[in-house]
């Protein structure tokens, strides 16, 4: 492996391994009020405007706040999120969410050059045991561990996942490198002295450029043979795959 390459990927799960926020939790979001009686359901556009929030239970409970009038009791949103777990459980189990293209190209070959890999992310450990479960089954091994929801007191755009992730790999943050879909994660990211490549999804395409100003790059996906990304800022990428070779290149000096 070369000197340059990075030491370590972070990888965001929410957008960034799958496109599980419009079809994953937002449905899953709906289900469980309806589950539970309640009359909303979340349309894409909505869903949007709620991701400002970052944590579904949080997202959940500033929405119930705004409609109802006063602050949810602690017990209903547990109910609510445990029913939200599972019908989003339901969804990855029916094979609804898949990796995004490219993931597991690059996730393998990574794992191939002894590139130690790890999950840093806001969503609840069982959303993404769910996940993993279906789409990663045979190459768990690739990740180490998991900083999750759970894992931390404040959630992206605080970088203190990150931080617990680089206390975890014990190796200097300017040879880790974090893969982000959103606004939020380059913030968090960046805040850890992270080197950071930006990769939009159906949840961030409406954010504004200067949300991802602190990423090295800001590409529209990972690429794949039938389906090549494309650079929207940074290097070049002729092949329109992003590989371990691209990835040096967003190192300082690289």
């Amino acid at each position: 492996m070369s000197r340059l390459a990075p030491e370590a990927l972070l990888w965001d799960v929410d957008g960034t391994l799958a496109e599980t926020e419009l079809d994953g939790h937002r449905l899953a979001f709906n289900r469980a009020m309806t589950e539970a009686g309640l009359p909303w359901q979340w349309d894409p556009s909505l869903y949007l405007t709620l991701l400002r929030v970052t944590g579904g239970r949080e997202r959940m409970a500033v929405f119930l706040e705004q409609a109802e009038g006063q602050r949810p009791s602690e017990d209903r949103l547990d109910a609510l999120q445990r029913s939200k777990q599972r019908h989003y459980g339901e969804l990855v189990a029916a094979g609804e969410i898949r990796l995004r293209p490219g993931v597991m190209r690059l996730m393998g070959a990574a794992a191939a050059a002894g590139v130690r890999q790890a999950i840093v992310t806001t969503s609840g450990r069982s959303a993404v045991e769910a996940l993993l479960s279906r789409q990663l089954q045979q190459h768990r091994d690739w990740l180490e561990f998991w900083v999750c929801g759970e894992d931390v007191t404040a959630k992206k755009p605080d970088p203190q996942g990150y931080g617990r992730a680089l206390e975890r790999l014990a190796c200097s943050a300017d040879r880790v490198l974090a893969v982000e879909d959103s606004g939020h994660g380059v913030t968090a990211a960046c805040g850890a002295g992270l080197t950071v490549l930006a990769t939009r999804s159906a949840s961030s395409f409406q954010e504004p450029d200067a949300h991802f100003t602190g990423a090295a790059a800001l590409v529209d996906g990972l690429g794949d043979p039938a389906m090549p990304c494309q650079v929207l800022r940074g290097p070049a990428c002729p092949e329109g795959q992003i590989t371990l070779s691209y990835l040096q290149q967003l190192f300082p000096g690289g």
